[in-house]
């Protein structure tokens, strides 16, 4: 596996200065044209603070993960796809959804997604009966479930002060693992791939947007 950094700090004083081939601080200038300001607030300030969410209904996640699927099938294959989920809802995923419900009100540090997520209810409830030894229901085995869940680009952050840099590996032998952190001086990713993915392609991209990006914020032509 391979890996490749890009860091991007703000200095209070001078350029920046650091790891990684770009340096470049967030914004410059003064007077209305900076659209970037040292915010007051650390970054993390309000974590504590932010809403328990709950688990969604079972039903709601099943019409999520439909409507993901419906514009990746054919109408034969949908239409099998929403059998298997009709057949899990009503089944051995009722079940399950009651067992999870359960486990979380005894885990009140936990948080589960909700609104348009889906993923992580499902991945959920597939750990759950892998758990107790329940055999896969054909929600699992389904073609488009593996399809959905081949995720090229998956991404995670742990910004901590107690750590500097971290990193993330691919979920998928052909994927790249994104590794980022948002601090209050500083953001970056470290990106890794398998030999049969161009890491260090990927990150000239990922430095691409940013350049843009900044350039937006700093009132500048987008480079072409």
């Amino acid at each position: 596996m391979v890996a490749r950094l890009l860091l991007l700090r703000a200095w209070p004083r001078g350029p920046g200065v650091g790891p990684g081939p770009l340096c470049r601080p967030l914004s410059s200038g003064s007077g209305s044209r900076e659209y970037l300001q040292r915010s007051i607030v650390p970054t993390m300030h309000f974590q504590d603070s932010l809403p328990r969410l709950p688990i969604p209904k079972l039903e709601d996640t099943i019409k999520r993960y439909l409507r993901a699927q419906k514009p990746l099938l054919d109408d034969g294959q949908f239409r099998k796809t929403e059998q298997f989920c009709k057949s899990f809802e009503n089944g051995v995923g009722k079940d399950l959804h009651e067992q999870l419900v359960a486990q979380d009100k005894q885990n009140k540090h936990t948080s589960y997604i909700s609104g348009q997520g889906f993923d992580r209810h499902l991945f959920a409830l597939r750990y759950l009966a892998a758990a107790k030894g329940i055999v896969p229901p054909e929600l699992y085995l389904d073609p488009a479930y593996g399809q959905i869940n081949h995720n090229i680009l998956s991404t995670s952050t742990l910004s901590s002060p107690a750590v500097n840099i971290g990193g993330f590996a691919p979920v998928v032998p052909d994927g790249f693992g994104v590794g980022y952190a948002v601090h209050d001086n500083w953001i970056g990713c470290n990106v890794s791939s398998y030999p049969g993915r161009n890491a260090r392609e990927f990150l000239q991209c990922v430095e691409k947007a940013l350049e843009d990006i900044f350039d937006a914020l700093e009132g500048k032509c987008i480079k072409t």
